[in-house]
């Protein structure tokens, strides 16, 4: 280990600090001000990653994590005040809308709730773990930076119901004397209104003389088998299943119906507070494109007053879609299941722009079109600051940004979600 003086955060969540040889390596588990020892996880050219481990000068920013054991795996910012993860949130996407986009956001803010810091995350996938194979299963998550699995009795970022899910699946499977190397991962979900879905993935069929009992708390239960030679909990065959596999949660008015594997934002309070803002900044009346619609939780709000078309390729979020426009009565939507960029012939300078894409960003011919027929209003929400400014960026010479906001969709950890409002020149 070699001792470091830590002197930035940076964009992705480390603190930067230099080592005897010049390179700059980046640190979990550490603040700018500290001096600490870092092990070395990760040597890649030019610069190293690490995990401080021992904190010789102490930020006045740093807090007693809440999961000490396993806190890094999961939310590696627990060890800081949510007043300094607002401020370094805000400071490393600035800096990462400059980078990566040559966009000054000055006035860029954050939106979060230090009472919300815990327990609000509605989707948890645990792996599991047995210390030799005689010892009972319990679950885990993997360490930072490593293929070690940390046990676990659940996460601190999940709702309650979740836990408490878990710990019966788990429970279960002990009693039942399932082969941990059997089993791949556990998916459970939730609808911030004390009830959740849970999904087992195996590897090979598991003999059991009985399943979970579903109560008000567990409402669908389902096994299924998947690829064991691949690491994505992705269904090849559903081998159990009890209950409904879908839940159902009310965002700003709107009640939406969404499954287990269905894209649903994971922090329900302030992705009704970003909702707000777009529809806001939207106004009344004039016909919005929902692209990246998923089961249309920013789309079916804004179609309380107006048309609206939802844009969106997974088959399974536009199934719950077209139930959902039905559920609302909502009488002028139209639900396309295509990729967006086969379908850009939607967007169209009489209409508003609502974009919310995967970690990828938009597709360039999303962006062609958009250049090309110019819609007046654009919304776009982002969970990924990097390819959000690249995308911004290739738009500005015919945009400009009303307003930008951050929203902590992810406390205690280094991620968040991003709002840029722009309006054609």
């Amino acid at each position: 280990m070699e001792r470091v003086e830590i002197e930035k955060m940076v964009f992705g969540g480390q603190g930067m600090g230099h080592l005897s040889d010049g390179r700059v390596v980046f640190v979990w588990n550490a603040l700018p001000g500290e001096e600490v020892d870092v092990e070395i996880t990760k040597k890649k050219h030019g610069y190293r990653e690490g995990i401080a481990r021992v904190i010789h000068v102490v930020s006045p920013d740093r807090v007693d994590p809440k999961e000490p054991g396993s806190y890094l795996s999961t939310s590696p910012w627990q060890m800081m005040t949510f007043e300094a993860e607002q401020r370094y949130k805000v400071e490393t996407a600035k800096e990462a809308f400059k980078k990566l986009g040559d966009l000054d956001l000055p006035e860029l803010s954050i939106v979060g709730d230090a009472e919300g810091m815990y327990g609000y995350r509605n989707k948890m996938e645990f792996s599991f773990y047995t210390k030799t194979k005689d010892d009972p299963i319990e679950l885990c998550f993997y360490a930072r930076g490593s293929h070690q699995k940390v046990p676990v009795q659940g996460s601190a970022l999940a709702e309650p119901v979740i836990n408490s899910v878990a710990a019966r699946v788990v429970e279960w499977l002990n009693a039942e004397g399932v082969n941990r190397l059997d089993l791949k991962t556990l998916i459970i979900r939730s609808n911030g209104k004390g009830e959740a879905i849970a999904a087992l993935f195996v590897k090979q069929p598991i003999t059991v003389s009985a399943y979970p009992a579903l109560t008000d708390g567990l409402k669908g239960f389902q096994v299924y088998a998947s690829n064991p030679k691949s690491p994505a909990s992705v269904p090849t065959e559903l081998l159990y299943a009890e209950g409904p596999d879908h839940l159902t949660a009310t965002i700003n008015g709107v009640e939406l119906k969404f499954g287990l594997l269905s894209f649903f934002q994971v922090n329900q309070p302030l992705f009704g507070a970003s909702l707000e803002a777009i529809e806001a900044f939207l106004g009344e009346g004039t016909p919005v494109v929902d692209m990246y619609s998923g089961v249309g939780s920013i789309g079916l709000p804004l179609a309380k007053h107006r048309a609206v078309t939802l844009v969106e390729s997974n088959a399974e979020a536009n199934v719950y879609a077209r139930d959902n426009v039905a559920a609302n009565s909502l009488d002028d939507v139209e639900v396309v299941e295509a990729p967006a960029e086969q379908v850009v012939n939607h967007i169209a300078s009489d209409k508003l722009l609502v974009l919310d894409p995967p970690r990828a960003g938009v597709h360039q011919n999303v962006i062609d079109r958009i250049l090309e027929v110019l819609p007046t209003k654009i919304a776009y929400l982002s969970c990924n600051i990097s390819t959000q400014a690249r995308d911004v960026s290739l738009l500005q010479d015919a945009y400009h940004v009303v307003d930008a906001n951050l929203y902590n969709f992810f406390p205690r950890t280094p991620h968040t979600e991003s709002l840029i409002l722009l309006e054609r020149r």
